[in-house]
């Protein structure tokens, strides 16, 4: 597997790249600004662009907005936004693209190294990996779609742990109920968000990017 890291910190950008190699992913540009990681996605086409959210000249929202630049340059381009802040806005725009392969994680709460790694591999193929306090931050602007308002709390609940990448085995560990209701759940999520019957996996993304993107 073949990773882009954008990430202007000097050290944290060559942990991660050491990280990645004793997993066995190869990182084919590590660099530290959105120039740059338009300039990497281009030459490389990657398998998934590590990105944080923070980078040169201002320090402010540079590494989504050149994430959002580098699926346009690479459509459907896997992206893993790696931050310690929740930035909103293009959060939502790189949610609401209807492209699967997205996740946001906060770096303090990245506590090993097989979490990340793990993250990583389930963007690249195209799922999500989505950190909660992220959601939490994302839920709110959902609210007047009638389709997402006609779901559950129950159903919420079930789309917020499919946001983090969790299997069905897991959701229903997570909740205490039953793998069948967790399946149940989700073929109701999947009739109210009108998505029609495909591959599970990717029924799955559309329906968290549904949730919090649009």
């Amino acid at each position: 597997m073949r990773v882009v890291i954008a990430e202007d910190l000097f050290l944290l950008r060559d942990g991660l790249t050491r990280m990645l190699q004793a997993h066995g992913l190869e990182t084919v540009a590590a660099v530290d600004n959105g120039k740059d990681l338009l300039a990497a996605v281009t030459e490389h086409k990657p398998d998934v662009a590590v990105v944080d959210v923070r980078l040169p000249p201002t320090f402010t929202d540079e590494g989504l907005r050149a994430a959002l630049a580098a699926r346009r340059e690479q459509p459907a381009l896997p992206v893993l936004v790696l931050s310690q802040y929740v930035e909103q806005l293009y959060a939502r725009e790189l949610l609401a693209d209807g492209s699967g392969g997205i996740g946001y994680l906060l770096k303090d709460r990245v506590f090993h190294s097989a979490q990340f790694v793990d993250a990583v591999r389930r963007v690249a193929a195209g799922g999500t990996a989505m950190d909660p306090e992220v959601i939490a931050r994302l839920l709110d602007r959902n609210s007047g779609d009638r389709a997402l308002a006609s779901i559950s709390p129950r159903e919420r609940e079930v789309l917020s742990l499919m946001a983090e990448g969790r299997s069905n085995v897991a959701i229903a560990q997570r909740l205490v109920i039953t793998e069948r209701a967790v399946a149940k759940h989700t073929a109701s999520i999947f009739l109210r968000l009108d998505l029609q019957p495909s591959d599970d996996d990717n029924r799955r993304v559309l329906a968290v990017l549904a949730y919090l993107g649009r």
